[in-house]
């Protein structure tokens, strides 16, 4: 292998590609990078066997050849080099990397025994906005869970209703539903929530389209000059739409920086209950009011006007509602519930395609 590069481009692939190189674990050619050319571009490549990343970047080939290169390494040694021409060279096992000032050599390893996940040859292949895609992620992966006794809620429920696409999550503590765009196609994908927080920070600020395709076992996200490429989770999604109210007995239309302010201050004093908070929609003084106590330190009431209609209180916990208010665009949002017993749900007013539901805890 024989090829010139950019210092721009080969630490900007890296830095996509290597996060998912695994530090731990019986294989250690996992915490490499590959490296290969392929149709006079270089391919930057790693695994953890459940998510893969690659990116191609362009280069100047000589010589074709692979080879496997520690990936912390070949990251740190590159960001550090001056902006400009590289020059690779692969002598046996060494990969021999120059610029005008740097001449070094990194041990690698054969590309032989690298890992690669299995093509998709039958596959389902559609297209969505990148902005939009990573706009529902951030939305939406917050809410899905970290308990590996549960493995489907820790995945994102990526699926097609009623002619749209939705991303779903859930801890059943709490849950995170989008509506992205109409899609004609069939998609029932159960996606893990780790490899979609990758997708996020491979998309980045791209405004191209992403290209999806799947099977049954994988599926693999194409944007740009990258690819990701995932295992599905096994299992059946829970019947989730059950969850969400069509109408409320209680509603609030309140100031998003107004609701984040009165919560803040109330999480202070909720800390020693797991972030419990009271929260009570009074119609006749149009207002929203939260309370806390704290055995300890005391107490704390704060409220903020807000269009009411139907008194109500039901308490919850404020981490999960200051979560759902960050993700939110709108200034203004919609908070309603139907009863103390009963989830509550927190929205855009001016826009219907996103729901934060947030279960009550026991007053």
């Amino acid at each position: 292998m024989k090829l010139q590069v950019t210092q721009e481009n080969l630490h900007k692939a890296l830095t996509n590609v290597s996060r998912v190189a695994s530090t731990r674990g019986t294989l250690p050619i996992l915490s490499n990078v590959l490296l290969k050319t392929v149709d006079g571009r270089l391919s930057i490549a790693a695994t953890n066997l459940d998510i893969a990343i690659t990116q191609f970047i362009g280069a100047k080939v000589s010589e074709d050849g692979l080879i496997t290169v520690p990936a912390r390494l070949m990251q740190d040694f590159i960001s550090s080099l001056p902006s400009g021409v590289i020059d690779m060279r692969l002598d046996e096992s060494k990969l021999h990397i120059e610029t005008e000032q740097y001449q070094s050599v990194i041990n690698g390893i054969s590309a032989e025994d690298y890992p690669v996940m299995p093509d998709i040859d039958n596959g389902q292949t559609w297209s969505v906005s990148a902005t939009a895609l990573k706009t529902a992620l951030q939305q939406v992966v917050l809410a899905a869970s970290g308990d590996e006794a549960r493995p489907v809620l820790t995945g994102v429920y990526m699926h097609v209703f009623e002619g749209s696409l939705y991303v779903v999550a859930t801890d059943s503590y709490r849950l995170a539903e989008k509506k992205i765009t109409s899609l004609k196609s069939t998609v029932s994908l159960l996606i893990p929530a780790a490899a979609l927080q990758e997708l996020m920070r491979v998309v980045g600020d791209s405004d191209d389209d992403v290209t999806v395709t799947h099977d049954d076992q994988q599926v693999l996200f194409r944007v740009g000059d990258v690819e990701l490429v995932t295992r599905l989770i096994e299992g059946t999604y829970p019947d989730y739409r059950k969850l969400i109210p069509e109408k409320y007995s209680s509603l609030a239309e309140i100031k998003k920086s107004e609701l984040q302010n009165i919560t803040k201050v109330s999480s202070l004093f909720a800390r020693e209950n797991a972030g419990s908070v009271t929260i009570n929609l009074d119609e006749s003084a149009q207002a929203v009011s939260i309370r806390s106590v704290a055995s300890q330190v005391g107490e704390n009431i704060a409220s903020a006007p807000a269009k009411v209609t139907g008194d109500g209180t039901i308490t919850l916990n404020s981490r999960y509602i200051l979560d759902a208010l960050h993700v939110i665009g709108d200034d203004t949002v919609r908070f309603g519930f139907n009863g103390k017993l009963e989830p509550s749900v927190i929205k855009g007013a001016k826009t219907d395609d996103y729901n934060h539901i947030v279960m009550p805890l026991k007053s």
